[in-house]
């Protein structure tokens, strides 16, 4: 399970060993006070960045990895869990377990990767869409481009900016793993996240007094002439007689909760939440049913210049976070990680025709 630290950041439970230890080396590996491996000073700017371990003083034999919260900077984050590599079992792994993996999404091993999970922000409807692991295995070869192309769609148009930041950001894992031959990485994801509120672009509004007095929602303009929407998605409680209240987080813990398990029924309780379910049909409605459910007319075409006609300048330097996680199966190696880069490869390519198209 993931819970949120009253200091900001997140606590992953180790998991049984071989895999909680495992993944436990790998980070005590490339964070070492003493690590002069340039690989893996590189492989830092990938992850999250790593505090050690934390145990919760009315348990001490808990042991939790105190890891960054990438999504702690975003005010309404837009997150997408994919997993990478051709295969999603490591080379250790029984017959019955690679079956296991294999059964779950048999188009791994031609399509590269699979979308666990995502949590996008509907600009329109001031809401949230998810879609968990069911949602990912049910894509094809035909279909997967869509698929992540809703991961983009903030309700009435596609993030391109937000697209092209992911693609340098993928790009630059790639090559990193082009130039290394001492790490195989299996069932290991990327976790995408980019700004859905229009909070960070801030872009001025031409016509603000006319906005205004044609009775925009509350919420919609403030601090003047700037387009936001200023609602803070992070509730950290204090703790409580020394025991962690652990909240979990609208941004990066509660998208865990939804598709990884909870350990027991203690944890699950703790991790158990409200996810929105939106229906599709009210989700994908068109600009124009926006237009007369949510906006004022004269904000619509400037939500489009904020979100759909930025300037390339902007749009390559979106406010866009692309990190590696889930390190339990992570094993040394004197090759390439060929099924790796392949998955990246194909990712690029389809996060590239979304983009063309």
């Amino acid at each position: 399970g993931i819970l949120q630290h009253p200091d900001g950041t997140v606590l992953k439970q180790l998991q049984p060993p071989p895999r909680g230890p495992r993944e436990q080396e790998f980070y005590n590996k490339v964070y070492d006070s003493d690590c002069c491996d340039s690989i893996l000073l590189e492989l830092r700017e990938y992850l999250p960045k790593y505090f050690g371990v934390w145990s919760p003083p009315t348990a001490p034999n808990d042991t939790y990895l105190k890891l960054e919260d990438v999504t702690r900077k975003f005010n309404k984050p837009c997150i997408m869990d994919v997993k990478i590599g051709q295969k999603s079992y490591d080379p250790y792994a029984s017959a019955e377990k690679i079956q296991q993996q294999v059964s779950k999404y048999p188009l791994m091993e031609e399509i590269g990767f699979l979308v666990l999970g995502m949590r996008v922000y509907h600009v329109s409807s001031d809401s949230y869409e998810t879609q968990n692991q069911h949602y990912g295995r049910s894509l094809t070869k035909e279909t997967v481009k869509d698929g992540i192309s809703k991961f983009f769609h903030n309700g009435y148009c596609l993030r391109k900016d937000a697209i092209a930041a992911s693609i340098q950001k993928v790009e630059k894992i790639l090559e990193w793993f082009e130039g290394q031959t001492q790490l195989n990485f299996y069932a290991s994801s990327l976790l995408f996240v980019y700004e859905g509120s229009c909070q960070a672009t801030t872009v001025r509004l031409s016509d603000v007094t006319l906005a205004e007095k044609r009775g925009v929602p509350k919420g919609l303009l403030s601090g003047g002439d700037i387009l936001e929407y200023n609602n803070n998605i992070h509730v950290i409680n204090s703790t409580e007689n020394g025991k962690i209240e652990a909240s979990v987080s609208k941004g990066l813990s509660k998208f865990y909760a939804l598709h990884k398990k909870a350990y027991s029924k203690r944890n699950h309780s703790q991790l158990s939440l409200k996810v929105e379910n939106l229906e599709q049909d009210n989700v994908w409605k068109s600009s124009t049913c926006i237009t007369q459910e949510h906006l004022n007319g004269n904000v619509i075409p400037q939500l489009e210049k904020v979100f759909c006609h930025m300037p390339a300048e902007i749009k390559e330097s979106a406010n866009v976070e692309v990190r590696m996680i889930d390190f339990a199966h992570v094993f040394p190696s004197n090759t390439k990680d060929e099924g790796y880069i392949y998955g990246l490869k194909n990712l690029i390519t389809v996060l590239q025709n979304i983009l063309d198209n």
